[in-house]
């Protein structure tokens, strides 16, 4: 919180910012200004609302010090850029964001609020250090409507790609350079982003749809005829990495591809060794890329998954309750920071105090539950519980009888 501590300008609100990173990171059920508000011993939910409301403190300011604290303690050398995205599943229309849209989250098309990040995953840890907001075309074609949301009226749609290329290049103007960029089949197939990463010299192993056209010395081809030619010997058993369950095993190959822009262009295919199921990357690197490396960024992508997982699980990326932009994007960083937290605990763990016999590493899980029962949990007295009981009560009659009123005035 030290890090942060700056980018406040009164010191109440920077209190109760480190009491609002301390209420994510606990074990509350359900996270939100009030149960947080209760836990941390306030008398009310107003304060924390005010943090994310109105308080003046700058959100991207915080989100540049998640990425330099991440950079800094999960440093790799060999680290990959992962870009994906996540949905939120939300009621009504009036959240920022919102409409009915495919996510993952659910795997079908839902009334959800869509995010993309940048995922930095190395060998010490992963965690993620940029967000960026999907405002759909409904929005933007809407001043008003953008307007009340907190978005400036003057909002342009991006697609996911444009914004995935506009937090690489935040990363990079930022100072730091990464050799790798992979990400989903949304990413791999958008020419502008690849041309973008080209030009800085960045290597990528994106997915990319079977059908995606791929230009050999013998003509042009879909990714999945490619694939049918490929020679039994040519196929490799290598690990993607390792998962709950110990390495990933699949069979790989790799074919080149004829491109006239300069750099190693190369088709990647993965094959299930139980199903046969097939997955295709496209990939580019300044010189020549053994099989195993490319093997070994296309394995990274996994981490995001476990980023997400972790950030909704155990830091409350997804417990949001606002429907204004700025309150979004108060909540996601400070999520951010606190996973990103559990992550640098986590490596550090690991590279100083080795598990005696008998036991796993410290996962992020376990730290969550030591940090918060040992380090900071709260006790607050019988008195305490009652009035916040009084609270919501007394907040429930008047919206009911608010309710009734509405009720009563459209009928009449």
């Amino acid at each position: 919180m030290g890090r942060i501590a700056g980018r406040f300008t009164r010191y109440e609100p920077r209190l109760r910012a480190g009491r609002f990173v301390l209420g994510l990171l606990s074990d509350l059920p359900r996270k939100n200004c009030w149960t947080i508000a209760e836990w941390a011993g306030e008398a009310s939910p107003h304060g924390m609302q005010h943090l994310l409301c109105r308080a003046v403190w700058d959100p991207n300011a915080v989100r540049d010090d998640v990425r330099e604290y991440v950079v800094e303690h999960l440093h790799d050398e060999a680290a990959v850029l992962v870009i994906d995205e996540t949905g939120d599943l939300k009621k009504g229309t009036h959240t920022v964001g919102v409409q009915r849209q495919y996510t993952g989250t659910a795997g079908r098309i839902e009334n959800s609020q869509v995010a993309v990040y940048l995922v930095y995953a190395g060998a010490r840890g992963h965690a993620a250090v940029d967000r960026e907001l999907y405002i759909p075309r409904s929005w933007t074609c809407d001043p008003d409507r953008c307007r009340a949301a907190g978005l400036g009226e003057d909002t342009a749609f991006a697609t996911k790609p444009e914004l995935a290329r506009t937090m690489i290049e935040r990363f990079w103007g930022a100072g730091h350079r990464v050799g790798w960029v992979t990400g989903d089949e949304v990413y791999g197939g958008n020419p502008k982003l690849r041309s973008a990463l080209e030009e800085r010299g960045i290597g990528y192993v994106l997915a990319v749809a079977c059908s995606a056209e791929m230009t050999t010395r013998a003509g042009a081809f879909r990714a999945d005829t490619l694939a049918a030619k490929v020679p039994t010997r040519a196929w490799q058993k290598l690990s993607a990495g390792r998962g709950a369950k110990g390495p990933r095993f699949y069979d790989w190959a790799v074919i080149d591809l004829a491109e006239a822009a300069p750099g190693r262009r190369q088709l990647l295919i993965r094959r299930n060794r139980t199903t046969g199921e097939l997955a295709y990357y496209r990939c580019h690197s300044a010189e020549p890329t053994p099989l195993a490396a490319l093997v070994r960024v296309a394995g990274s992508r996994w981490q995001v998954e476990e980023t997400f997982q972790a950030e909704k699980g155990l830091a409350g990326l997804d417990e949001h309750q606002v429907r204004r932009y700025p309150s979004w994007a108060r909540w996601v960083t400070l999520a951010m920071l606190a996973h990103a937290f559990l992550a640098v605990v986590r490596a550090d763990e690991h590279d100083h105090n080795l598990a005696p016999n008998g036991l796993i590493p410290l996962s992020c899980n376990e730290i969550q539950r030591l940090f918060i029962t040992v380090a900071v949990q709260p006790l607050h007295g019988m008195a305490h519980r009652l009035s916040w009981s009084d609270w919501r009560r007394r907040h429930q009659e008047r919206s009911r009888t608010s309710h009734y009123r509405r009720q009563a005035a459209s009928q009449t």
